[in-house]
């Protein structure tokens, strides 16, 4: 047994140094400590000792697993250091090479467009407001004093969906306009609100100025002793500076929304040969816009003779289609990477045009 002892400690300890890498390592511990290893094969030859003999033996094979067992596990550590050196050797990056050149992606241009209404209208003091795509048919028509006749009600302009289930029998919709979120609001705040809406709404309709999913931005003030004076400095200003256009010519033009009376369509003058912004002698409708109708102010709680506001709405995309002359709507869904590149805006450009003017 003693010879064994001696053997078995030279030869594992010169295993153990000539271990280079972890199979070796595992192979060394495996043949020594496992099941069927060396040592242990030795520790079960211990019950066929005489008992004077067991306990020498014992003391000297216990005493060899300890001393064997802190060598292994320093071993192993050797070889888990050499081997990470060896790999941070081998992936060093030498930081004085030049940095290769990475395409960096550009923000959508609807997603922009938004950024800067948002950015126009929060230096004039609006806030953003939201409000849910599924509206119940009374936010999205009733309350705005849209008719039940209402050529916008019919299934060929709306997308209907069923009642919720086990919820109570209302009439659901994908909302064709971000209004609903003007109505929500003056049920739930009180006046003086002064709000933007944007958002996505849907409409049944697909071609090149249309599409069954769009965006618009909608506003809304309600305070005491609102006119249309208000109203059109507001909105001339805001397309003078979101088109670049100081002297931008805006006309306001006599129109028809069941939620606002007196109502009006908004043109901005172009040029209809060369599509030019603020050129020529053409006129080109953006946007819509009125004094909200006493109705409505009366459906969401609010007295007509003591509030008074107006409200708009607008387009984004056809914004951004006139803002970078694009043509097709279309394109802006169909996930063009060349077309992304082409009209994509610098994401570190400043989105506060505001504060060029």
């Amino acid at each position: 047994m003693s010879d064994d002892v001696d053997t078995l400690r030279q030869e594992c300890l010169a295993a153990l140094s000539a271990a280079s890498n972890v199979r070796d390592w595992d192979a060394v511990r495996v043949g020594v400590l496992g099941k069927s290893g060396r040592l242990t094969e030795l520790l079960k030859q211990l019950g066929r000792m005489d008992p004077e003999a067991r306990k020498a033996a014992g003391v000297r094979l216990n005493k060899l697993r300890d001393e064997l067992g802190k060598a292994i596990e320093a071993r192993g550590r050797e070889i888990e250091t050499e081997a990470l050196n060896a790999r941070l050797a081998e992936e060093r990056v030498d930081v004085s090479l030049p940095v290769g050149l990475t395409e960096r992606g550009g923000v959508h241009p609807v997603s922009r467009a938004i950024e800067e209404i948002t950015a126009i209208f929060g230096a004039m003091g609006f806030s953003v407001a939201e409000g849910p795509e599924i509206e119940t048919d009374w936010h999205n028509f009733s309350a705005l004093n849209t008719p039940a006749h209402h050529a916008a009600r019919t299934d060929q302009d709306t997308f209907y969906l069923p009642p919720s289930p086990g919820g109570p029998n209302v009439e659901r919709v994908l909302r064709t306009q971000t209004s609903g979120v003007q109505i929500r609001t003056m049920l739930g705040q009180k006046p003086p609100i002064r709000i933007i809406a944007p958002g996505r709404t849907y409409r049944a309709d697909h071609d090149a100025t249309h599409s069954p999913m769009f965006h618009q931005c909608e506003g809304l003030v309600i305070d005491r002793e609102i006119t249309l004076g208000h109203l059109k400095g507001c909105l001339i200003e805001f397309l003078r500076v979101f088109f670049g256009k100081p002297n931008l010519p805006v006309r306001f033009r006599a129109s028809y929304f069941p939620f606002t009376e007196p109502s009006m369509e908004v043109d901005i003058g172009w040029s209809r040969a060369t599509g030019e912004i603020g050129e020529g002698e053409d006129w080109l409708e953006v946007l819509g816009s009125g004094m909200v109708h006493p109705r409505v102010l009366a459906n969401c709680g609010l007295d007509p003779s003591e509030w008074q506001g107006f409200a708009f709405g607008m387009g984004v995309e056809r914004l951004a289609m006139l803002k970078n002359g694009i043509p097709d709507l279309r394109s802006f869904y169909e996930s063009d990477v060349r077309w992304l590149r082409h009209y994509g805006v610098d994401p570190l450009a400043p989105a506060m045009l505001h504060e060029g003017f």
